[in-house]
């Protein structure tokens, strides 16, 4: 299923539609010599989080209500608690562009980058996809860990997974980290697996201190298009890009209950096989998804 179609956003012009995010450029001014900004020429983006809810590769309906907000809440306190790692992210009040009021809520202002091709994931925690590998070849992603780990255990590191971005409507691959050298050079290669798993730890550490673990999270970088200088962009540690777990019910032996749309994801392979259009989800699975999201967020910035 294929995202709604953006706002029709006051002085903006949409260029990108993905599964959560839209994103815009300024509108041409009237009079103005030229073609329209473009994602390839602007100096400003307004990337807008919808309530879109997206689960294997598809967008469900109905979405879950003031998500954007919350991911765009998310992501800014983050960006704010990481503010020595450069991130692309601008301050509406100095800039010649404004944040539409109609989405001021749901709204980051940021500058282009120059985006690498890959997923940055790091992961602490043996879950999800890597349990499965695991159990079959000892390993996830290719990395070897040591025998007799269990479900949701906690790594002897954190260990870095990086992906190749795929296209909207097809799945990332899992590649390796001699992939990405090919893809970006070996420089940018050790500096995004090394800057990923700084980023993973400082923002365990923070997590855990508010009782809640970072299991595992994905980052995306760009290269700074007038320094050159890897910057940190998109979402940043949200409840969409990373799985949360509460600590308390972690060690009471719970290892499933997550603070995303892990609830979505149950439902529907509960309730659909796979063919077709994904069935609408109930109002008490929305609620619950909404719910979670908004404890989340409670949780880490309430201190």
């Amino acid at each position: 299923m294929t995202p709604g179609a953006p706002l029709d956003l006051e002085a903006w012009t949409p260029v990108y539609s993905g599964k959560v995010r839209d994103l815009y450029v300024p509108a041409p001014v009237a009079g103005a010599v030229g073609d329209a900004a473009t994602l390839a020429d602007t100096e400003h983006v307004l990337v807008v989080a919808s309530d879109r809810v997206s689960a294997y590769d598809h967008v469900l309906e109905p979405g879950i209500p003031g998500k954007g907000a919350l991911l765009t809440q998310l992501s800014l306190w983050w960006f704010a608690q990481l503010e020595t790692v450069p991130n692309h992210l601008v301050d509406p009040t100095t800039a010649s562009v404004s944040l539409p009021e109609q989405v001021r809520d749901r709204a980051m202002l940021v500058k282009p980058l120059d985006m690498f091709p890959i997923e940055c994931v790091v992961r602490g925690y043996l879950v999800g996809s890597g349990w499965i590998e695991y159990r079959e070849h000892g390993t996830v992603c290719g990395v070897p860990l040591p025998a007799g780990l269990t479900s949701g255990d906690r790594l002897p590191e954190p260990i870095y997974t990086p992906a190749f971005k795929a296209q909207l409507g097809d799945h990332d691959e899992n590649i390796t980290f001699e992939r990405t050298v090919e893809l970006v050079g070996a420089e940018t290669a050790e500096a995004l697996r090394d800057l990923s798993l700084d980023v993973f730890r400082r923002a365990s550490s923070v997590a855990e201190a508010r009782g809640v673990i970072l299991a595992d999270t994905k980052f995306e970088f760009g290269a700074d298009r007038s320094t050159g200088e890897i910057t940190l962009g998109d979402e940043v540690l949200t409840s969409d890009s990373s799985r949360y777990w509460d600590a308390e019910v972690y060690a009471s032996g719970d290892r499933t209950a997550s603070f995303d749309k892990q609830i979505v994801r149950d439902w529907l392979s509960a309730n659909w096989d796979g063919t077709g259009t994904p069935p609408e989800l109930p109002a008490d699975v929305v609620e619950r998804t909404a719910a979670r999201y908004r404890e989340l967020i409670e949780r880490l910035t309430a201190h």
